[in-house]
């Protein structure tokens, strides 16, 4: 390490050079990195929905409708011209009216009442249509400019332009927003008002490396997108301020500020490569979700923290050799004292610590395990656009969700009675096929092309369910189960499932299991890091309980509150915050340690929570303040979800390290002492 040191030193200004290159580069590459907003796209290509989805997609021309408008206050010959105006704008297809199952020349009257209520009630018009995918944001512009602001649309297309449009502009205000924020906290934990830009100058690098780097990889995923930049800059800022405070110390006992920068580089390296190796594999986990939104924003996490880590310690160092002048006539008296006698306190509370954390760790543990889930993107804000229109249609249409299924062709009368069974589901409102909407007793080949060609491929039939259930939910989830047992049950595995609930549900599945596998692995790896870190059998298991307990604490709240939670929220939430805040419990108990050598564990903990609050605190702050701003800015469901739950983390976890950690550590001290290798502990008759 000194020798890498010492070359890093030497050869500053040709790698500060090359840093700003790789950065400009990255920086135009990023804008080149394809953004992908549809979620379906994340589910396993294996599952049931998603070839269900190939089928349809390679046997029929039309394709599932994934946008409704309605109009309102519209008589029949109103609908159609606005009908005809909606198939006429690019982007558009397969526009679906009342016209397309009853014959507008017999009187409404005559209609099935289900059926008319389906499409057109109390002179309100609703039309179903499918909007080509990448096409999204100008299609929901052109047809919010034709039917104007007292008509209303909702569906995915539209949730999808709206996080198209938001995500960028979202994400660049929630960092106009957040950095001023990181800089106040950094002013207030440094004695130099130029420190902080060196701390989010070496950051941001990396940022925008791995920005650009993605042009590697294709596309990624909006959540990433939302997501990865800030998380990463919050999570790698504490290597930067170790590394900085480190070299701020080593020239109290140097002669010059190179020395100093070599002395830090050796001195910081374990702290700063045990907070990336607990991060970098905490991330690794979510690679192996079997939902690929996970892989993606795993492996960019991972990439992220691994070029963090690699600015810290190359960039950085190199940076301020160059500046450091900079450093010393920018300097400012410490604006907050130093932390005094809040271990003495702490320690007074231990077993109040104690008792309360373990009163409230088993309900916390089986309360987050029953919260209600959300595995879509979530509802739209009712202070929202979009959010206003779908209110206004559930109430005049009610809830609506189709679910398509695809049996063999050929047997009619399997088909009729299939149909028969299906509107037999509690919560069926109506069936769309070639049966209901010509008639079984009419072959096919008798009629134009153009009739059945929306019912019949050459090898399937199409039938269309329409549910009055929300996308998803438990009562939504049943009667996708009813109806995959009723095909079932006429046609065993030979039929195919596709709709929004149907991908839902299947995702449920996938996901379930996920979460399994994902809260494994992390605390797996986690576990191994620390006690290659510590060479201790208790210390890992002391840590892992500190902060997977602040965790549970976190993930219970929604379900105390009564409130859903995005699941894809709660995943990489569960990971992100385990991975990210056991730095902290890293910090305080490696100096614990080093105090524990040198003086009995009572003063060791007294010394190590006045020295580390501070330290500790700055941290979480930083955290926090993601979080809560994404939790703020966010109008995506999924990005607010992990932003409220990331900000809620962070103070937790802070908490915990400050009152639980403290209170194990000295009331098992003895153990710790025992199961430590080589752990050299002060014994007061030495």
């Amino acid at each position: 390490m000194p020798d890498i040191a010492a070359k890093i030193i030497k050869h500053n200004k040709a790698i500060v050079v090359i840093f700003t290159l790789l950065t400009i580069i990255s920086a135009v590459a990023m804008l080149f990195v394809h953004v992908n907003y549809n979620m379906n796209d994340y589910i396993p290509e294996e599952s049931p929905s998603t070839v269900a989805i190939e089928v349809m997609e390679a046997e029929f021309d039309s394709k599932m409708p994934n946008l409704q408008v309605m109009i309102t206050d519209v008589s029949v010959q109103e609908a159609l011209a606005y009908k005809e105006m909606l198939g006429e704008i690019d982007g558009v297809s397969d526009v679906t009216w009342l016209d397309d199952m009853f014959d507008l020349t017999v009187p409404l009257e005559m209609a099935e009442q289900d059926l008319l209520d389906s499409y057109y009630q109390e002179q309100n018009a609703l039309f179903s249509m499918r909007v080509q995918e990448g096409e999204e944001v100008q299609v929901t512009d052109e047809i919010y400019e034709l039917i104007g602001e007292e008509n209303a649309l909702a569906g995915e297309a539209a949730d999808t332009a709206i996080s198209q449009s938001m995500a960028f502009t979202e994400t660049m205000y929630a960092a106009a927003l957040l950095i001023p924020i990181i800089i106040i906290i950094l002013v207030l934990s440094t004695n130099s008002w130029i420190e902080p830009v060196f701390f989010l100058t070496a950051i941001g690098v990396s940022v925008l490396i791995n920005l650009g780097t993605n042009i590697f990889i294709g596309e990624i995923s909006f959540i990433t997108q939302s997501v990865a930049p800030i998380l990463q800059l919050a999570v790698s800022l504490d290597y930067a301020i170790f590394l900085l405070h480190s070299f701020q110390e080593q020239r109290k006992n140097t002669a010059s500020p190179e020395e100093a920068m070599q002395m830090a580089i050796k001195k910081s390296f374990p702290a700063i490569a045990a907070s990336a190796a607990t991060t970098f594999f905490g991330f690794m986990a979510l690679a192996f979700m079997q939902f690929e939104i996970g892989a993606d924003l795993g492996l960019n996490l991972v990439k992220g923290i691994l070029l963090s880590f690699i600015s810290v310690m190359v960039f950085l160092p190199a940076l301020t050799i160059l500046f450091y002048k900079w450093i010393d006539k920018t300097e400012h008296r410490p604006f907050i004292p130093a932390f005094r006698n809040i271990g003495k306190g702490i320690l007074k509370v231990r077993y109040v610590s104690l008792i309360l954390v373990f009163l409230v760790i088993v309900p916390a543990f089986l309360a987050q395990q029953e919260t209600n889930f959300i595995y879509g993107v979530g509802e739209q804000p009712e202070d929202t656009r979009l959010g206003r229109d779908e209110v206004k249609i559930d109430e005049v249409f009610g809830q609506s969700t189709p679910a398509v299924l695809l049996v063999p062709r050929g047997d009619v009368a399997r088909e009729a009675e299939l149909e028969e069974a299906l509107e037999e589901i509690d919560h069926v409102s109506s069936i769309v096929s070639y049966n209901q909407s010509v008639s079984p007793a009419i072959p096919p080949e008798y009629l134009d092309e153009s009739v059945t060609e929306q019912f019949l491929s050459e090898n399937h039939s199409q039938i269309i369910v329409y549910t009055e259930t929300e996308s998803e939910g438990e009562l939504a989830f049943s009667v996708v189960e009813s109806i995959l047992e009723t095909a079932s049950s006429f046609y065993g595995d030979e039929y195919h499932a596709l709709g929004e609930s149907v991908s839902l549900y299947d995702l449920k599945t996938i996901i379930q299991h996920d979460n399994t596998v994902v809260n494994y692995l992390t605390v797996i790896a986690i576990a191994i890091v620390l006690l290659f870190t510590f060479r201790s059998l208790s210390l890992p298991v002391v840590l892992l309980l500190t902060i997977q307990s602040a965790v549970w604490i976190n993930l219970a709240v929604p379900y105390f509150t009564d409130t859903p939670l995005v699941f894809v929220g709660y995943l990489v939430v569960g990971t992100v915050q385990l991975a990210a805040t056991v730095d902290y419990a890293i910090l305080f108990s490696e100096n614990y340690m080093h105090n524990r050598k040198v003086m009995p564990a009572r003063q060791a903990i007294m010394k190590t929570v006045d020295d580390k609050t501070f330290s500790i605190s700055i941290s979480a702050g930083i955290l926090a303040s993601v979080g809560l701003i994404l939790w703020i800015t966010s109008t995506n469901p999924i990005v607010s979800s992990i932003g409220l739950l990331l900000g809620r983390g962070a103070i937790l976890a802070f908490i915990m390290v400050l009152f639980f950690l403290p209170a194990v550590l000295f009331v098992f001290d003895k153990v710790i002492g025992k199961t430590t290798l080589k752990a050299k502990f002060y014994r007061e008759d030495q």
